[in-house]
């Protein structure tokens, strides 16, 4: 093929790829990729057609601003066209449209700019009558759009009047419907519950919600909509600077953002742009870069405009947040609790200011759902400081015989099992006590004071540990050489006997303590305590079935699961006889006492400063002995220990005829096993 047909080939099938999108952008709402990929398809049509003339036709997407009116709407003839924007990608092309301008303009000094964020919605043409409103359209193709106005007057943002006693013959209003992150959130929500399909961001949300042919859903949507220019204006007299229009836009009850400025020159323009970046993420609504507008309107009709795009404006795009890529495979994860997190290892691209080469999938529902696969192109999303992730998946570019991703079924760190428990999004690994993945927050909590209460044995000091070899599993904190604790960081004489001492001091603890500071996914302290009561023994514990597991209070089936798991996999078992073996033991008949005492089943509720015990070490000596710990008196509650100084509890107790016990009296009957019933 010669070069000559080879640049004709190309450009026919641009022109064709960027219709096939406009028609699934505008038309069908259905967008298959990211803004950034049509851009470039976009951009490298510009740039054919501008070195070689001869390309172009009249049908080309380069000589109109959007698609086709969409079936099912009446259609509008803009009499002033809704025209689009040309883009800058860096501040090199900013600077190039600022120096373009002042040629034009033959000026040496600075333009004033006109400059406000750019919302990421629908462009909405609003046509005032004597102050009222009578039509409101879509932009289409920029010359014909698509009669909206019953949806459009549902947007409580939107005047139905204007507010001037004397309004306006004839007054266009050009703006863009947009949807706030919180509705998005919301009708996505709602989406879920109704078992419908999801969108994929609040621009789409709000395109798909204003060609609703029902305008009761649009109604049922909470969108909103900022005004920024004019269309058809009549005889009415024009401000002279778009400031100063934008300012009469608001005189007349027409929301126009406040985030609207005018920067002096191209300076003014980058710095504005810059605190847009910063400001960008704590924004209300979506923004997808910030427009630049020649504030003089005489300037404005001086520089004109070409067929698609006015010379006197321009978008400062910010980095792109979705561009397309390859899944080159997908990795597990395995977080501190165990977590177990599928992660696409992608062909490194450049999206939101960054190199990405990962993106989670969250979970292993979330990768059944996309159905992500090796070799997939992706979409891939980064919004700010946001963990990329996969968006979308386009199948119509899947490579044949891909292969489906399973979950693992044992541990990639450790090789123990993987759960799922049924109705849950969060597969876990059941080697709590022998994971690598999961050592040090392990060891963290079995220390912690409400667990085997290791004190002196913090954060830090686990990572020394951990990092010098010392310790892989709880039971090597019971073997640990004093020697090598001293060549640790800021561990002297004093600080390793201390510790020593802690350690030796935690080998007496409670079966209930003792559970709570293994780690089980789901088992806090009531749930330990009350394993402990109902079973007594470690050993009739770790025997148990599921089924007999859920007879115990309040252990439903995912913690039932989660338990017989964690006993299920050998190396637990061995660490846990370890620990044994080295000292850590508790009262064997404690489940009999907790079951056997008055205590069992009751609900206490505690206020006040108890000046013998912690509140902590109280609430732990009642679900030792088989009692429940509420934090609010009601009917139910059994009674209410009272310390120092009672809060409201104690008048409410006194009220519904709750029992109340003294301190004097509680301890009392702690030392006799129970409380008298």
């Amino acid at each position: 093929m010669d070069p000559e047909a080879s640049l004709h080939a190309r450009a026919a099938r641009l022109r064709a790829e960027i219709e096939a999108h406009n028609h699934r952008y505008y038309v069908l709402d259905q967008p298959s990729i990211p803004d950034a990929e049509y851009d470039r398809l976009m951009r490298e049509l510009v740039d054919l057609e501008r070195e070689h003339p001869q390309l172009q036709t009249a049908d080309s997407p380069t000589q109109r601003v959007g698609g086709e009116p969409a079936a099912g709407f009446e259609q509008v003839h803009h009499r002033v066209a809704m025209l689009s924007l040309d883009n800058a990608y860096t501040d090199e092309e900013l600077i190039a449209f600022d120096q373009r301008n002042r040629q034009r303009l033959g000026m040496e000094g600075e333009i004033s700019y006109s400059a406000e964020p750019k919302l990421d919605g629908v462009a909405i043409s609003l046509r005032y009558e004597r102050g009222m409103l009578v039509q409101a359209s879509t932009r289409g193709d920029g010359t014909t759009g698509e009669d909206v106005t019953r949806n459009v007057r549902t947007i409580r943002a939107v005047p139905l009047r204007l507010r001037s006693a004397a309004p306006p013959v004839l007054l266009e209003v050009r703006g863009e419907v947009y949807l706030p992150k919180k509705g998005f959130e919301t009708l996505n929500a709602r989406a879920v519950a109704q078992g419908e399909r999801l969108f994929a961001n609040p621009r789409n949300a709000a395109a798909g919600s204003i060609r609703q042919l029902d305008p009761q859903l649009a109604a049922a949507r909470p969108l909103a909509f900022y005004a920024y220019g004019f269309g058809e204006t009549g005889d009415m007299v024009m401000s002279p600077t778009h400031s100063a229009g934008l300012a009469l836009l608001r005189s007349l009850g027409l929301p126009v953002s406040g985030l609207c400025e005018v920067v002096e020159g191209v300076d003014g323009c980058l710095r504005y742009y810059a605190r847009m970046v910063d400001k960008r993420a704590g924004l209300p609504y979506e923004i997808d870069g910030v427009v630049f507008k020649v504030d003089d309107e005489a300037l404005r009709k001086e520089l004109g405009a070409v067929s698609r795009a006015p010379r006197w404006a321009i978008a400062r795009k910010f980095p792109a947040e979705e561009v397309l890529s390859i899944v080159e495979g997908v990795d597990f994860q395995v977080g501190r609790t165990g977590a177990i997190t599928p992660v696409a290892r992608l062909k490194p691209v450049f999206v939101g200011g960054v190199t990405v080469s990962n993106a989670t999938l969250h979970n292993f529902d979330e990768l059944e759902r996309k159905d992500v696969r090796p070799g997939d192109t992706v979409v891939v999303r980064r919004a700010g400081d946001v963990i990329p992730e996969i968006a979308a998946v386009l199948l119509e570019r899947r490579p044949k015989g891909s292969r489906v991703v399973h979950m693992p079924q044992q541990c990639p760190a450790c090789g123990s099992d993987v759960i799922k428990p049924e109705g849950q999004a969060i597969a876990r690994c059941t080697g709590g006590l022998v994971c690598s993945a999961q050592r040090r927050q392990g060891l963290a909590h079995f220390a912690s004071r409400r667990a085997m209460d290791i004190d002196g044995l913090g954060e830090k000091l686990i990572e020394q540990l951990v990092a010098s070899g010392l310790v892989e599993s709880p039971a090597d904190l019971y073997r640990l050489p004093p020697g090598r604790l001293l060549d640790l960081e800021r561990m002297g004489e004093k600080s390793v006997a201390g510790l020593l001492a802690a350690i030796a001091g935690s080998r007496q603890t409670s079966l209930a303590r003792f559970l709570f500071a293994l780690g089980i996914p789901g088992v806090g302290e009531a749930t330990a305590a009350a394993l402990a009561a109902h079973f007594g023994q470690l050993e009739r514990l770790e025997q148990a079935t599921e089924a007999g597991l859920q007879e115990v209070p309040d252990v439903g089936p995912a913690i039932a699961a989660a338990v017989h798991a964690f006993f299920a996999q050998e190396h637990n078992r061995e660490v846990i006889a370890e620990l044994r073996r080295l000292g850590v033991s508790w009262p064997e008949d404690a489940g009999v006492r907790s079951q056997a005492s008055p205590l069992a089943g009751k609900t206490l509720v505690l206020t006040g400063t108890l000046a013998h015990m912690t509140r902590e070490e109280a609430e732990a000596r009642i679900r030792e002995l088989g009692g429940k710990v509420s934090g609010s008196v009601s009917g139910r509650s059994s009674y209410l220990v009272c310390g120092e100084n009672p809060g409201s509890k104690l008048a409410r107790a006194q009220a519904l005829g709750v029992p109340v016990l003294g301190e004097a009296e509680f301890l009392a009957y702690l030392d006799e096993d129970g409380l008298k019933t």
